[in-house]
């Protein structure tokens, strides 16, 4: 269980009791104001609606960055902004330039320290809201501007906030650099995988003692339904399945994103005749990749794709 909320932490995973719809985020953002010139370059002042329907106002291109969630934190650097970051996320390990910058905390974030870093603006996330609004509260009464960036359950979402981002911190040609290289590299995984035989997976984010499953609606069963892979599980969010309903669904394979997990399930007496056990298709790969909604999506689905179809990308 533990592991499960690590995950959710560092890799902002959607929560159930998140209550922003799909159809009422691509309304908020086309509400936002955003101007720009003829050659793409942002002219400020500039207005984008965040994940909570608020108008947040920038009058020029931030020079002082915090982020508050590992996504966040890799689009913003994603963008070229090194120097403006001044603050990250406790769980923040990517890229390698996040270890020079002030944490400010992991699901419960240090105030004080982050209002000392004088951000021109806050990055937050929806799938956090559970554990920061206090926080986000404070530093709004601070005079701090913070902007809630959507919880992506899909690509095009992921699109959606790389733009806005962009568009908040004057990065709007950087942030289409960044969408095309993602597509074009989703495109290749696409096209190696014409005419391959769909299969069923199961992806396990916490293996022991518990079983977490990633189910319907989420950023990672968008990754499993690209590929053309059957996600096993059929409730929505992230269940918690019993031995009884693991041994029963019975995938093709199943993927983990933690090590050990898949040691666990393979030395349990009571999964040994699953097909993916007997055909030794167990993979643990990186939970980050998969599951942060930012310029490393590509690489998360690939990295599943080899790990379920490892003959078409056995080069």
């Amino acid at each position: 269980m533990k592991k499960f909320w690590q995950l959710a932490a560092s890799a902002t995973l959607a929560l159930s009791m998140l209550v922003a719809c799909g159809t009422e985020k691509e309304t908020q953002q086309k509400e936002g104001a955003v101007v720009v010139e003829e050659n793409n370059e942002t002219v400020f002042p500039v207005t984008a609606v965040d994940a909570l329907g608020n108008e947040i106002t920038l009058e020029e291109a931030p020079d002082r960055i915090v982020s508050l969630t590992p996504s966040n934190t890799e689009i913003l650097f994603g963008l070229g902004l090194d120097e403006e970051i001044v603050g990250v996320n406790d769980n923040d390990n990517y890229p390698e330039q996040v270890a020079d910058k002030t944490r400010v905390g992991g699901i419960e974030y240090n105030v004080e320290t982050i209002v000392s870093l004088q951000p021109d603006i806050v990055f937050a996330h929806e799938s956090s809201m559970f554990s920061s609004e206090g926080a986000i509260a404070q530093l709004e009464a601070s005079g701090i501007t913070v902007f809630v960036v959507d919880n992506a359950e899909t690509f095009e979402e992921t699109y959606d906030t790389i733009e806005v981002v962009g568009t908040l911190t004057g990065k709007e040609d950087e942030a289409e650099e960044v969408i095309s290289s993602i597509k074009t590299k989703l495109s290749d995984i696409e096209a190696k995988l014409e005419g391959v035989e769909p299969k069923t997976a199961f992806m396990v984010v916490g293996g022991a003692p518990n079983i977490y499953v990633v189910g319907q609606n989420t950023f990672m069963n968008e990754m499993l339904k690209f590929i053309h892979v059957e996600n096993a599980v059929k409730e929505e969010g992230w269940p918690m399945y019993s031995p009884e309903q693991f041994l029963a669904a019975n995938p093709d394979s199943i993927i983990f994103t933690y090590e050990g997990d898949d040691v666990t399930i393979k030395n349990n007496p009571a999964f040994a005749n699953m097909t993916a056990v007997k055909n030794n298709a167990l993979t643990v790969v990186d939970g980050n990749t998969t599951s942060r909604q930012g310029p490393r999506i590509a690489d998360g689905v690939e990295s599943i794709a080899k790990a379920i179809y490892p003959e078409v990308f056995n080069d």
